[in-house]
């Protein structure tokens, strides 16, 4: 296939409505041998003119991207001297055989950064949001490695899912609600974090008339004014850095904070601030479940600090959802979510130090508080059929205790298993 033949099925691409053409993309991989990182003068390579472009590594990228929503993929990994490949269903797959060159790397890494193009050379990295088309754009994140440049998109729906459209649990409907305090959403790289939040801030863009301000590098999803005002700030654009930004918006008459990610212990000490003076203030981590979160949070800050800090986490703090990505019967992923809520019990264990205990106290406010554990959750989507038995195993916190309700389950539904046939069965002598 020629770049003719590339750039004749790029555009029928563009131009088809609403369409995702299924044609797989192939060229024979680069047989000239490849250059070292120390060949290329950045000084100099940094030197051009956005006119100057022709822009076909930017129709290559968009082919690939495409692909990757038609597979239900979630991330685009590009790699110079590597094979293009996506995320699908979890996993790292190859795209095609086509292997991206030090020149072409290069290449889109100006096609894509255009003006900032400099930023990535002077730091080696850079974050940047990157729009497909009216339906899907991306966060990106395009770096420097030993082989060349690499880069990474992340698919942002340009439609924000609602909570009943992800699955989420009832119980989370009312941290929308809230007039103050601090909510946490964690969970590692992928694991939906973001989405989670966007379907909260949405929902409440939607139902209240508040003044809500997001801080965000870069921003994810971008909210419509509804019954609510959104001003959304991005880092490095809009505004220097985190904690910079959150004093700034207790100036500028919010109801609503969203913090991209409380990074640093300057940010979490404001948004602490701000959650204490009358404002909702929501934000991620990345934690694994309540306990190890409130635990980072104080760990962050001085020893003799500490004990402020713990007691006004345990006043502030409304809710935590921590959360993971499992696998389905049906092939996709589903989020299995921790969740603790504020009550006179976990705000008490908070505050005395007492953090072993949250996670029983969690899973004894499942009925009465909508709290659950990670193992609560996994044993809910295993009753609802959407994850099999060895999935909730393997996801399990506690797996012999998951175990142990697992088999107490399969024993009331279907009873015990029969015991095998014990008779001797002797035979009379002919």
């Amino acid at each position: 296939m020629t770049i003719a033949d590339i750039d004749k099925l790029v555009e029928e691409q563009m131009h088809a409505e609403n369409k995702i053409e299924t044609a797989v993309y192939q060229e024979p991989a680069a047989t000239k041998p490849q250059k070292d990182m120390s060949d290329f003068d950045l000084a100099q390579e940094s030197k051009f003119e956005a006119e100057e472009l022709e822009y076909k590594m930017l129709q290559k990228l968009k082919f690939y991207l495409n692909g990757l929503i038609q597979h239900g993929g979630s991330d685009l990994h590009l790699k110079t001297t590597a094979t293009f490949r996506g995320r699908i269903n979890g996993e790292v797959v190859k795209l095609s055989d086509e292997i991206l060159t030090h020149a072409d790397g290069l290449q889109l890494a100006k096609e894509v950064l255009k003006g900032r193009f400099q930023e990535l050379v002077d730091n080696k990295s850079v974050d940047f949001t990157f729009k497909l088309n009216e339906k899907y754009r991306f966060r990106g994140n395009m770096f420097f490695q030993t082989e060349g440049v690499s880069a990474v998109f992340r698919v942002i729906p340009v439609k924000i899912p609602t909570m009943k459209e992800l699955n989420l649990p009832n119980t989370i409907e009312k941290l929308c609600h809230l007039k103050r305090g601090l909510v946490l959403v964690t969970g590692p790289t992928g694991s939906g974090k973001s989405t989670t939040l966007a379907s909260i801030i949405n929902q409440i863009n939607i139902d209240q008339r508040k003044h809500i301000i997001t801080i965000e590098d870069p921003v994810e999803f971008v909210y419509k004014d509804q019954n609510s005002l959104v001003n959304q700030r991005a880092i490095g654009q809009d505004a220097t850095d985190f904690s910079t930004a959150l004093r700034a918006a207790l100036r500028e008459d919010p109801d609503v904070i969203l913090v991209g990610e409380m990074r640093d212990m300057e940010t979490i000490e404001t948004a602490m601030h701000a959650a204490e003076t009358g404002h909702l203030v929501l934000s991620t981590l990345h934690t694994v479940d309540a306990k190890d979160t409130i635990n980072r949070i104080i760990g962050m800050f001085p020893g003799n600090e500490q004990n402020k800090i713990r007691m006004s986490l345990a006043a502030t703090l409304q809710g935590v959802l921590s959360q993971r990505l499992v696998k389905t019967i049906d092939g996709k992923r589903a989020a299995a979510i921790e969740i603790l809520l504020k009550n006179a019990r976990i705000e008490s264990l908070i505050a005395d130090s007492r953090d072993s205990e949250i996670t029983e106290a969690i899973q004894e406010g499942k009925d009465i508080y909508g709290m659950q554990t990670f193992d609560q959750a996994l044993l809910d989507l295993y009753t609802q059929d959407k994850i099999s038995r060895e999935e909730a195993l393997i996801n399990a916190t506690n797996k012999s205790d998951l175990t142990m309700k697992l088999d107490e389950m399969h024993s009331a539904t279907y009873g015990t298993a029969p015991l095998e046939d014990s008779m001797i069965d002797l035979k009379l002598p002919n």
